[in-house]
């Protein structure tokens, strides 16, 4: 009896320590469409903050804890992501990388800041996210003042005085990369013939395919995500049309040619250098492509988002959101993206737009930057 005692009280420490050392662990978060139309990029977000952790883990962890990863679903829905950050904020949770679509973060990063969160979105682009002064926000991607840019100097360059047409979903997102680039097109001499609006989640384009066809449209930029820009680009062939659909960055996803099919060949869109194609990248990479994961989008972003705060958590010495934020901003990071700065706002202090070509197998390759 007594030596049972005696195991069940060693048992019971056991049990103690390991809980005690549970304790210890430092919870970061991921939070991103895990869910609805744009959950192939909750996916990407999902398997980078997966990936990050691990190999933080496996080299130490951070200031002697161990990383624990809590992945949240706010399905690009402005008041669930809101929901999600008072969440995340009430569990002290000191780190989130997200959100994705804009529309998400821009709330979400007022509560974030009332709790003390420091946020790092890797793929929202709307520029009024660092443009309200708020202390916890920062990107490892760029805005939609550069993509808009780049998406006109190509369109101005390589269709001028052909007829343009844009078109917008009316999110953050969309319609603020709509704006953008109708604003560098405007300012370059371009004027579209036709500029229109449609519901995110609406099927049937027919009656805007149409009005396309009839003012002879021939490249004709979405401000918007993949799913309708897919089937916007399928119902302008089955009209006959053979148009050319141009688009941001939320087209970096092969569901966007799962809803094409070979129909996409020859869409364009923009996004930063392919992080899969840099030397920085590589191993990380070949070990994502062990797992069967394609490190597509926004995946080696959100890599990049946890690598960034856990070198500056170590530098500070602390978790605290408001001191490695600041810590943040005065140095320089070692990123699968390469090196890293970020300004006063939280923007990256250099970054390079590029514009991509769909193919008729489902795969995209750069064009080049800067409008070539």
């Amino acid at each position: 009896m007594k030596s049972l005692k005696l195991i069940g009280l060693a048992f019971g420490a056991s049990l103690a320590l390991s809980s005690a050392a549970f304790a210890q662990d430092v919870t970061v978060a991921v939070a991103g469409p895990m869910t609805g139309g744009e959950s192939a990029f909750g996916r990407q977000m999902k398997n980078g903050a997966e990936m990050a952790v691990a190999d933080i883990n496996a080299a130490g962890g951070v200031n002697g804890k161990k990383l624990a990863l809590n992945a949240e679903d706010d399905a690009c829905d402005p008041k669930q992501a809101r929901s999600i950050a008072e969440k995340i904020a009430g569990a002290k949770i000191p780190f989130v990388a997200g959100h994705f679509c804009s529309s998400s973060s821009i709330p979400a990063s007022e509560a974030y800041a009332d709790g003390n969160v420091l946020q790092i979105t890797p793929a929202s682009t709307n520029p009024l996210f660092t443009e309200r002064k708020l202390w916890n926000v920062a990107r490892v991607c760029g805005r939609d003042d550069q993509q808009g840019l780049i998406a006109a100097q190509y369109i101005a360059k390589n269709y001028k005085g052909k007829n343009i047409a844009i078109l917008n979903d009316k999110t953050t997102y969309g319609k603020g990369l709509a704006d953008e680039t109708k604003k560098a097109l405007n300012k370059a001499g371009i004027t579209e013939k036709m500029y229109e609006s449609y519901n995110k989640g609406d099927k049937d384009f027919n009656a805007i395919v149409s009005r396309l066809k009839k003012d002879n449209v021939e490249l004709v930029y979405v401000g918007g995500y993949h799913q309708e820009a897919g089937l916007i680009l399928r119902q302008m062939r089955d009209q006959g049309m053979k148009t050319v659909l141009m688009s941001g960055d939320a087209l970096a996803d092969k569901e966007y040619a799962s809803i094409t099919g070979p129909a996409g060949e020859g869409t364009l869109f923009t996004f930063g250098p392919d992080p899969r194609n840099k030397p920085t990248a590589k191993k990380i990479v070949e070990a994502f492509k062990a797992k069967g994961i394609d490190p597509e989008g926004y995946t080696l972003y959100t890599y990049a988002a946890l690598q960034v705060w856990t070198q500056a958590v170590k530098k500070a010495g602390t978790t605290d959101a408001k001191k490695v934020m600041e810590t943040i901003k005065a140095g320089k990071w070692d990123t699968v993206l390469g090196p890293i700065e970020i300004d006063a706002k939280g923007d990256l202090k250099q970054i390079d737009y590029v514009v991509y070509k769909w193919d008729a197998k489902g795969n995209y390759a750069e064009l080049g930057a800067k409008g070539s």
